[in-house]
């Protein structure tokens, strides 16, 4: 926590307690607590660990970093149809400011690991091609595999329909006769989905499992489920398997933006 103070209204506000004039009220109900005594007023400066809100600390008062379990069937915008992700988190949080953002989306039909953060350069980080951050993903797939599919993702002059510029190298291991484990570093829309169309297979189920380092095994999330984690932690684990050389920024940054999976 920081030195700094503010307003107790503007903290309460951001933290989605309520608007200003809603805080006004909760001071003078009672409801709210500093350094052990009755609020005076919103517009007293305070430290958010001196702020007790019906008796409880404040809801993660330094920022807050979740990663979650995306169940098949929720979306991750307002753009797509179905329930949003966000439902599965408590309403206040849906309030906070800076706004609680998804590190990339999974579209409707793919469920894994996502991570949500109202820390704007983190999420940066996690999705910049700049940062080679690897997503890995689990596929079960229409057809059997052909056995090309390795050397053809690895290459980096896969392009997808509707595009001029090459994916970027991708890994790939065989889990089955229908069943892939695919490694991108790079957002693009439907990424993993229009890979396996372009070497003429279709994905019947997708998951991602990982996101560098960090994987959903070992978090036990059922779907729907999430866990709040320090954003320090997180970087940690995420980076024990992001590259350390990015390709060509500006050919990732090419493709169309979306959902991935």
């Amino acid at each position: 926590m920081g030195d700094a103070r503010e307003r107790l209204d503007r903290l309460l506000s951001r933290l989605g307690y309520g608007s200003r004039r809603d805080i006004a009220r909760y001071v003078r109900q009672g409801k709210v607590e500093v350094a052990g005594g009755p609020a005076r007023t919103g517009a007293m400066r305070v430290h958010p660990a001196e702020v007790r809100f019906d008796g409880t600390p404040l809801d993660h008062p330094d920022g807050l970093t979740v990663v979650y379990h995306k169940p098949v069937g929720s979306v991750c915008s307002h753009r797509e149809q179905g329930r949003l992700i966000y439902e599965d988190f408590p309403p206040r949080w849906l309030r906070r400011r800076p706004v609680l953002a998804s590190a990339g989306r999974l579209d409707k039909n793919t469920s894994g690991l996502l991570v949500l953060s109202d820390d704007g350069a983190l999420n940066h980080r996690l999705t910049s091609p700049r940062h080679a951050v690897a997503k890995v993903y689990h596929a079960r797939l229409a057809r059997p595999l052909r056995g090309d599919e390795a050397e053809r993702l690895a290459s980096g002059r896969m392009v997808l329909a509707g595009e001029d510029k090459p994916c970027l190298p991708a890994g790939f291991r065989a889990l089955g006769a229908c069943a892939a484990e695919v490694t991108v570093y790079e957002g693009r829309y439907h990424l993993v989905r229009r890979l396996f169309a372009a070497l003429g297979n279709h994905v019947v189920a997708l998951q991602r499992i990982a996101i560098g380092g960090l994987r959903l095994d070992e978090l036990d999330l059922v779907p729907g489920g999430w866990r709040v984690v320090a954003r320090e932690w997180l970087w940690q684990r995420v980076n024990l398997h992001t590259r350390h050389h990015c390709h060509d920024a500006d050919a990732a940054d090419a493709g169309p933006s979306g959902a991935e999976g």
